[in-house]
């Protein structure tokens, strides 16, 4: 079977390197891909949000299966555009994607069908938004309405003279100069507690949960500087026990297929919730309608069943029964300098072949053999371990393997559940 995956970064190698050991999978496409995908899969330049060419191209290769790994190619239609012309397809359609590409649309949907949130209000006009945070007591979230890569989230718990300037600075850009693309703002609770990643493949109605994961948002240790896209996660997590994992699944997971089925958009694909653990129980944060990264990263290796099998499973009905690998699993992001912000690229990449574990390439380019910096996450490392101390033990002797004059990462992966 030819199988065609949709991305670039290190969730779309984690797919593509688990579809490789499939006994189904004869040869796998990626479109745009990136170095390390090229080892084991054929590079298509064509980017991910050209609906049309990769349709062409699916058509042309005669494409048994395509996977979509980012959001922007789900928001772009690419699962319509391949159903209407009977290409089979993994991932949501369009209207089912807006649980994750519209935060306001999530919120409404959450509160319509009583799935537990933060309480919330939706702005369009910057003067009424200020109003409301000025007289709304700390901690407050803002959050862009639509997708921005991780980053259009502001969250205030410092002193409120000083929230308010980030606050209208802040607000001014999603709501007037437009800097993610649209003009509307949610603006919602402060939830406390740890925050896990819940994936679950869905099929309609039918909610088979992953193992779970915790992301690590912020770029240094001990969970200091600015937000990133994610600098490493692990799985399994003890702080979340089984009582955790099967309220999540019949109050949040289950319910939210069904409210989409009942919004009349069935959702064929990883619905992924970010959960947070609260003294009033478990809550949304917000939903991907993808594959979450650096979590699949952490979660497919543990994944026993063969994913092209799951795949075309979920997009036929079929019933699935998921095993998962009873280790922890632990990955550490090495990122450029400067990341988030503005960063080089470009340095060269030493010891990948010396690192005894999973090395999924995010940002790096090939040429003549070696390896270099090419973007603002550039390689996760993943090991496995009988504890998470182990796990994260393994990890980080495995990074310090790899020589790079321009690359950072954090050390202490896991620390919340150690």
């Amino acid at each position: 079977m030819k199988v065609l995956i949709v991305g670039a970064g290190g969730r779309c190698h984690a797919i593509a390197l688990a579809l490789s050991k499939s006994k189904y999978v004869s040869e796998i496409y990626c479109a745009p891909g990136n170095a390390g995908i090229a080892q084991i899969a054929t590079l298509v330049p064509i980017k991910e949000t050209d609906v049309e060419a990769l349709k062409a191209f699916a058509i042309k290769q005669k494409i048994d299966l395509t996977v979509v790994g980012p959001e922007m190619a789900l928001a772009a239609g690419i699962v319509d555009e391949f159903n209407a012309a009977d290409l089979k397809i993994f991932g949501p359609t369009k209207k089912a994607a807006e649980i994750e590409t519209s935060k306001s649309y999530a919120k409404d949907l959450m509160k319509k069908y009583h799935i537990p949130t933060a309480s919330y209000e939706v702005f369009t006009d910057y003067e009424k938004a200020i109003n409301y945070v000025r007289g709304h007591s700390l901690p407050i979230v803002l959050k862009y309405d639509g997708l921005a890569a991780g980053k259009g989230v502001v969250i205030a718990t410092t002193v409120k003279s000083i929230f308010c300037l980030i606050a209208e600075e802040t607000l001014k850009d999603m709501l007037i100069d437009e800097e993610f693309g649209s003009s509307s703002v949610v603006i919602e609770d402060y939830l406390e507690g740890p925050e896990f990643s819940f994936m679950c493949f869905v099929s309609n109605d039918k909610v088979y949960p992953m193992e779970v994961s915790q992301d690590h948002k912020r770029a240094y240790d001990n969970d200091l500087g600015p937000n990133t896209g994610g600098m490493g996660a692990y799985s399994g997590v003890p702080i979340i026990n089984d009582s955790d994992k099967e309220y999540a699944l019949k109050h949040i997971m289950e319910p939210t297929a069904l409210a989409l089925m009942a919004e009349g958009r069935p959702f064929k694909g990883v619905l992924y919730g970010g959960l947070m653990k609260t003294k009033d129980g478990i809550k949304v944060i917000e939903f991907n309608a993808r594959f979450g990264d650096p979590e699949t990263e952490v979660v497919l290796p543990k994944l026993k069943n063969d994913l092209f099998e799951v795949f075309c499973d979920i997009i036929d009905g079929n019933k699935v029964e998921l095993t998962f690998d009873p280790m922890y699993y632990l990955g550490v992001v090495l990122a450029s300098k400067g990341y988030p912000s503005s960063y080089e690229k470009g340095f060269l990449i030493e010891g990948l072949n010396d690192v005894n574990g999973i090395v999924y390439h995010m940002g790096t380019k090939e040429d003549g053999g070696k390896y270099y910096t090419n973007g603002g996450r550039v390689l996760i490392v993943v090991a496995k371990g009988k504890t998470l101390l182990d796990a994260q033990q393994n990890a980080n002797l495995e990074v310090s393997k790899i020589k790079c004059n321009n690359l950072y990462h954090r050390t202490d992966i896991g620390h919340r559940s150690l």
